[in-house]
């Protein structure tokens, strides 16, 4: 609980950063103040790692990605999410006839999503258009940070 002298953990206190946010901070170092002075206990998606990995070229990345995967705890989609992922996928189509391409693009941030909401966690990330369609289909616990270059602060 936050404020509890204790160190008794609740759901609440759990924090998925998305793919959105560590790109932003590995390439500029935007969100690293934020990022450390975060409360509750970060945990990892499964999906963001994929999507990480799937872009990862240098030796660095790939060592930043096996320490992400090592230093905080891996969450990942149950076949709920999976199901329920299609069906919202579904309905975005239908509502918003996005292309095949699109809603391909989409079905990772609702995978996040869901298993985000499906452990309690906020989600954190800086691709406020998709995350906030998704989060009208699904309420989530989402917080949006802007893109802000370290020279500019």
């Amino acid at each position: 609980m936050r404020g509890n002298s204790r160190s008794r953990v609740t759901v609440s206190d759990l924090v998925i950063l998305d793919t959105s946010i560590l790109i932003d901070d590995l390439r500029t170092g935007c969100h690293q103040q934020r990022i450390q002075s975060l409360t509750g206990l970060i945990r990892t998606s499964s999906v963001v790692l994929a999507e990480l990995w799937r872009g990862a070229t240098k030796p660095a990345e790939r060592e930043f990605l096996r320490a992400l995967g090592r230093n905080h705890p891996i969450l990942t989609p149950t076949e709920k999410n999976w199901m329920e992922s299609g069906q919202i996928l579904g309905k975005i189509r239908a509502d918003r006839e996005h292309t095949p391409e699109k809603l391909r693009d989409l079905h990772f941030d609702v995978l996040i999503a869901l298993s985000a909401r499906s452990y309690g966690a906020r989600l954190i990330t800086s691709n406020r258009i998709d995350f906030e369609m998704v989060n009208s289909y699904r309420k989530l616990d989402l917080e949006i940070w802007s893109f802000q270059h370290p020279a500019t602060k």
